[in-house]
């Protein structure tokens, strides 16, 4: 697997005034393109950024896009023959499943750390700096076991059969300095390959919304007490308020998937196509309402 795999995994690396500055992985996603982390690129121009290629062969790119949002960019190379990876829907995932995480740690070119899948559709937050604002990154991530380490950024998780499942992204720690401790997240490939064709085709990514602000919440259901993502608030005239979403609503799923914080809820919709009709499951006054919304682009 590890032999099928590497060839289709890169090295990034950045520079600044002709120093390196930052590294990270890559991932060949058809005979051009790779996707990476959009935190490896930062506010990298053209120039600052090449890939390393598992012949070890090193190749000039250019930046197709990049989405602080959803921590992804896609890097153009068009003077190689690259190796695609073949990629699998995220939708399919299962929670224990053995995984292989394939990148760049600590620049240690092409390693692979083996374990499973620990949880799924895990929100995950993060601040992504550039040149502007700080933009809040916020993913209903595939958490794995799978060490991962500072370099694996932008690198593969693959299944049991070599297929794209992620992209790695971000690991917990214990603090500065401690790297992997065992939990590390990615990013759905079903939410890679969305966002990656938008990137390619517009140079940007159009994300969803539903028009309303949340809280975490805690909902009344029946005798039982559950977890959710209350609404705060609804803006008028968007997605929310055309379906009947009202402010202390509290929303238990979205197309049956469970939302039990604000930021499931978030990362839940920005995983979704613009334009894709949802149902949500509401708890109002203590009684269950199926509401049915279109989603926005934001």
């Amino acid at each position: 697997m590890a032999d099928a795999v590497s060839p289709s995994v890169v090295s990034v690396d950045v520079s600044s005034g002709g120093r390196p500055v930052g590294e990270g992985s890559g991932v060949v996603i058809d005979d051009h393109h790779i996707v990476t982390n959009a935190h490896v690129v930062g506010d990298a121009t053209d120039s600052d950024v090449s890939v390393t290629l598992s012949d070890n062969t090193v190749k000039p790119v250019t930046i197709a896009g990049r989405d602080p949002i959803t921590d992804l960019a896609v890097l153009t190379v068009k003077d190689a023959k690259l190796t695609p990876i073949r990629i699998a829907t995220s939708a399919k995932v299962r929670t224990g499943q053995p995984v292989m995480a394939v990148g760049n740690p600590l620049g240690l070119e092409g390693t692979v750390t083996t374990g499973i899948v620990s949880a799924l559709n895990r929100p995950v937050a993060a601040s992504e700096q550039g040149a502007g604002p700080s933009v809040a990154t916020v993913t209903n991530a595939i958490q794995t076991s799978a060490p991962i380490n500072p370099g694996n950024s932008g690198g593969a998780l693959v299944n049991g059969c070599g297929e794209l499942i992620g992209i790695n992204s971000s690991i917990a720690t214990l603090g500065p300095g401690s790297g992997s401790i065992g939990i590390g997240f990615a990013i759905p490939s079903d939410q890679v390959s969305m966002v990656a064709q938008q990137l390619i085709r517009d140079g940007r990514a159009r994300h969803s919304q539903l028009g309303i602000s949340v809280a975490d919440g805690i909902a009344a259901r029946g005798t039982q007490q559950v977890r959710s993502a209350v609404v705060v608030s609804v803006v008028a005239d968007s997605p929310a308020q055309r379906a009947g979403v009202k402010a202390g609503d509290h929303i238990l799923s979205i197309d049956g998937a469970a939302t039990t914080s604000a930021l499931s809820l978030v990362g839940h919709v920005r995983g979704l196509p613009v334009g894709k009709q949802v149902n949500l499951l509401v708890v109002r006054d203590g009684k269950e309402l199926t509401l049915s919304a279109t989603l926005a682009s934001d």
